[in-house]
């Protein structure tokens, strides 16, 4: 198993798929498994409420068992079909006539819509294909998006209108072909469909054989945008009411020369347009979406009433109804009868293999502890601001501004690339936007080259898409054709003619000698018209919210068509790549050596030390405390302390304070709290008792003789320290010896912590580790297994299988500790059970350090990450000096060092620093073969070196001119 997948494409596109990534939730590592995958979709788990939701993958059974059906009849030579049907699959799959070989995924949608029409009875006993509700029959084909739908809907209507032409009399075929598209790009995508057409596909890639294009050309096809389905509207100013259109005046509008013909096959693409409404989801749709539907399926019906609709064919990437957040059964369509799903396409390198942001060197997360450019519009800093009503001038936020200069550094070394081999097309980089104010900021900064990329400002080679124009230009037919007015019309006619050439220039993006050819840089609100068939993006830009896969995969599918199609030595395609930030494809793998995919939300990972990384243990001493030997007399050289310095304006001396009527402050009867007089006489003997009562405790656990003794003792050590020159506070004169006074008292704790330190450094005569009788040496191998649902991560250089992030900055500093080449091995102390006692107003606390690490030097570094520091984290520093110091001073535990990161940018430093600086240990090692001895840790590396014993770096036993001679 392998939590990284360095290469997607494992399956050739011309044969069925042998292999398929499978991603196991609980131990979130991919593994290549033998077999094709079953089809499937995925729905987000149970109760989750989270955008990244990894999901919950539902198989489709009709579709599994028709598979299964199919490759039996394929494998026993397709009985039961026509003489014609025969004739076509061998043409099709015959590699002697054919320049360019139909992929494995068409040929099986194509021959899955045979067997259901052609094969006897007796094939498909106990397949039930659910109706959506209406008249006549569905039959959908669900292909990802670059997969080559077209070309099937060419051999659909290849194999229908052959069929009947030769067998007149066989009511399963029609010659008679009504194609629906959701818009005029796709309409436009679809005239190939003609056999009259220049470009016609048939001739294109050789669906049809020479001798039959004669017979195919008997066909009546009519294309149609969706929108000329919607009812007429009555002019605004005519007096005659002329009433609703017939069924056979509507049907008559639409077929045209086709009205005369009954017994109609229709061809849906994009047809998750297409659907009837359940009114359990009608609240959850957008009401376009839902107008587009209703209108889509109505007009179907009506021309099902006059004409008779034999089949209806739907073609779609994304067969749901839309459903709100999720994707669920209920919005799935029933008559799915084959699929080849994304990720087929992906490992098959139908389509470009997509590349998302999920690790970066900032140290800011997302809130599930992820780069913030995995989806950018999610940032607490960027939500807000990409949801105002901002000007085009105002300035984007900086974390998009950052992912601009990032993905736009990349495009142009794409782009230098292309140069190089003489592309006459550039890359191209496509940016979604939630809200045409953003769009218009992005293009303003383009513009004003606010990225430091000015090439990606070019006024003719960049492209601001409005939105609203475009989809006025998409659904053109829809006009009234009635009579409207002079000025109506040339209103009509200026938005027309811009429409028309924005949907050109859009549509023809990486064509080359066509408006779009030069375009490199898009920028739109939602997304790109479906059927955009531009196979030059290479970067993805996404800002707005993505509340569904579907979206995801919607959005991302823009950018999935590959530019290439060459075979290389193992059969495969060579993989192309999209970059992606902003949106969170989290359903589909991904390629990428840093980082994968999250936790899933409501599964529960299980920690543990992992057996096969053993290598990385790292062990401790289980210490219960540092017994310090202390002399019968505790002093204190005054002039030999470190001073200390109290703030003044940390505290409030005088309080300003009124009377209140009805909730209000009284002004007028304004009193003052003046501290300085109500404590005009603080003695400074109150203070020195107090502070040596604190102090008493942390010293008299090492002091053998009398505790009053002790304290009489403690008492001279403070009156010496406050009366001298060490303390000082600042901004009061030495006049104001009240409030000094009064400074001096409220800092007591921190005089206490400062006088017990100093106390220790010059008292203390020896340090012995007292350890746990039970337990005296822990490792990392004695933690015991843990499950969480916090986010976390796979680990390499950890004896622990998965780090678990409790904040963003510590996510930040595993990735450092990871990716860090003086890191050896790294542990973080969750459930270790590595702790430390510390006294904190005289009481025992326990201290339990963020990581343990191994550096290439030998030491091991205990390190602390803290944003704000307080007296009582200073408190657990000084237990923590002093355990290092105890430890190193014993020697028989190996080097150890600390250090505490106050910033995620602090991390490299201070490894790179503790990797350089070998601290002394007092620990002599003897050779028994040679005597030879060696004091400090430099000379056992150089004498004897190093080996890692049980966790513990330790010194070998035999130095090494003997293990030589031995």
């Amino acid at each position: 198993m392998s939590s990284n997948i360095d290469r997607l494409i494992i399956n050739s596109p011309f044969e069925e798929p042998k292999s398929h990534w499978s991603y196991n939730r609980e131990k979130r590592k991919f593994s290549k498994l033998e077999g094709r995958r079953p089809a499937g979709y995925l729905v987000a788990s149970k109760d989750s409420q989270v955008y990244d939701d990894p999901g919950e993958f539902r198989e489709l059974d009709l579709v599994n068992k028709i598979r299964n059906r199919v490759e039996i009849w394929r494998n026993n030579n397709y009985p039961g079909i026509t003489g014609i049907t025969k004739r076509l699959l061998e043409h099709w799959k015959n590699p002697n006539i054919r320049e360019n070989k139909f992929f494995f995924c068409q040929l099986e949608a194509i021959e899955t819509l045979i067997w259901w029409i052609e094969a006897p009875p007796n094939e498909k006993q106990g397949i039930i294909i659910p109706s959506d509700g209406g008249l006549f029959e569905r039959l959908c084909c669900k292909m990802a998006t670059g997969s080559g739908k077209t070309i099937v809907m060419g051999m659909l209507i290849a194999w229908q209108v052959l069929n009947k032409v030769t067998y007149q009399q066989d009511t399963r075929f029609s010659k008679n072909i009504l194609i629906m598209s959701p818009g005029l790009t796709v309409k436009r995508r679809l005239e190939v469909l003609h056999p009259s057409s220049e470009k016609n596909i048939y001739a294109q890639f050789q669906i049809v054989p020479e001798n039959l294009l004669d017979k195919l050309r008997q066909v009546k096809i009519i294309l149609h945008n969706w929108h000329v389905l919607m009812p007429l509207e009555e002019p605004k100013k005519s007096v005659l009411k002329k009433g609703s259109e017939s069924n056979e005046a509507f049907t008559k509008r639409i077929l045209g020369e086709m009205a005369q013909s009954k017994n109609i096959i229709v061809i849906n693409d994009e047809a998750h347009h297409a659907w009837r409404v359940n009114p359990n989801l009608e609240a959850k749709i957008d009401k376009d979406e839902l107008e587009e539907a209703t209108k889509w399926i109505e007009g179907l019906d009506r021309i099902h009433y006059t004409r008779n609709i034999m089949k209806c064919f739907d073609f779609s990437a994304t067969p749901f109804v839309p459903s709100g957040k999720n994707v669920n059964e209920e919005s799935l369509f029933g008559w799915i009868i084959s699929d080849f799903s994304l990720n087929d396409a992906i490992e098959s390198g139908l389509v470009k293999t997509p590349r998302i942001a999920v690790r970066d060197d900032s140290g800011k997360f997302d809130r599930q502890y992820r780069s913030r450019f995995y989806h950018i519009y999610r940032d607490d800093d960027v939500k807000p601001d990409l949801n105002r009503n901002a000007k085009p001038e105002e300035p984007l936020p900086d974390l998009v501004k950052n992912a601009y200069v990032l993905l736009g550094q990349d495009w142009l070394a794409t782009k230098q690339e292309w140069e190089k081999s003489n592309s006459p097309i550039p890359p191209v980089m496509i940016t979604v936007c939630n809200r045409t104010e953003t769009a218009a900021r992005v293009f303003e900064s383009f513009k004003q080259n606010a990225f430091n990329l000015e090439v990606l400002g070019e006024a003719d080679k960049i492209l601001h898409i409005d939105s609203k124009v475009l989809k006025q230009a998409e659904s053109k037919e829809s006009a009234n054709p009635r009579e409207s007015t002079d000025s109506e019309e040339s209103e009509k006619l200026s938005t027309k003619d811009y429409g028309e050439m924005l949907r050109e220039t859009v549509d023809t993006v990486g064509k080359i000698g066509k408006p779009g050819q030069h375009i490199q840089n898009i920028i739109a609100v939602q997304m790109l018209s479906e059927g955009w068939d531009a196979t030059n993006v290479t970067h993805i830009m996404g800002l707005r919210a993505f509340t569904s896969q579907l979206l995801c995969e919607q959005v991302v599918g823009r950018g999935l068509r590959r530019t290439s199609y060459d075979i290389n030595q193992e059969g495969f395609f060579e993989p192309e790549y999209v970059n992606i930030f902003g949106v969170p494809f989290t359903f589909l793998p991904h390629e990428g050596g840093e980082g994968s995919p999250p936790a899933p939300t409501l599964a529960q990972t299980r920690i543990e030390p992992d057996p096969e990384k053993i290598q990385y243990e790292i062990s401790w001493p289980n210490i219960d405390r540092i017994e310090r030997i202390f002399p019968q007399k505790i002093t204190l050289d005054i002039d030999q302390a470190k001073p200390l310095q109290l703030k003044s304006n940390d505290y409030s001396l005088t309080v300003d304070m009124t009377g209140v009527i009805s909730g209000k402050p009284v002004i007028e009867t304004m009193s003052e709290l003046d501290l300085i007089k109500l404590n005009a006489k603080i003695r400074i003997q109150w203070i020195i008792f107090h502070a040596a009562k604190q102090i008493l405790p942390e010293i008299k656990q090492d002091w053998k003789g009398n505790e009053e003794e002790l304290m009489m003792q403690i008492v001279k050590i403070v009156e010496d320290f406050i009366s001298s020159n060490k303390i000082s506070v600042l901004n009061v004169d030495e006049s104001e010896e009240i409030k000094r006074k009064l400074i001096i008292a409220f800092n007591l704790t921190k005089i206490v912590k400062h006088i017990v330190g100093e106390i220790k450094i010059s008292n203390t005569q020896e340090r012995r580790l007292v350890l746990n009788k039970e337990k005296p040496l822990k490792s990392t191998t004695d933690m015991q297994p843990w499950y969480t649902r916090k986010p976390n991560d796979p680990t390499q250089k950890s004896h622990i299988n998965f780090t678990v992030h409790d904040s963003r900055w510590e996510a930040s500093a595993t990735q450092e500790l990871e990716r860090n080449s003086q890191v050896e091995a790294w542990a973080k102390n969750d459930h270790l059970g590595f702790k430390i006692l510390y006294i904190y107003n005289g009481i025992l606390h326990e201290y339990w350090p963020d990581y343990l690490i191994r550096l290439k030097n030998g030491v091991t570094l205990i390190l602390e990450i803290k944003g704000e520091d307080s007296e009582q984290n200073r408190a657990k520093r000084d237990a923590l000096k002093e355990w290092v110091e105890a430890i190193n001073e014993d020697g028989k535990y190996g080097a150890w060092a600390w250090d505490v990161a106050f910033d995620p940018s602090d991390v490299n430093p201070i490894l790179k620093k503790q990797n350089e600086t070998i601290p002394t240990i007092n620990y002599v090692t003897k050779c028994p073969a040679c005597g030879k001895t060696a004091e400090s840790i430099q000379d056992i590396d150089k004498l004897f070196g190093f080996r890692n014993m049980n966790g513990f770096i330790k010194s070998q036993s035999w130095c090494r001119d003997c293990r030589k001679s031995k």
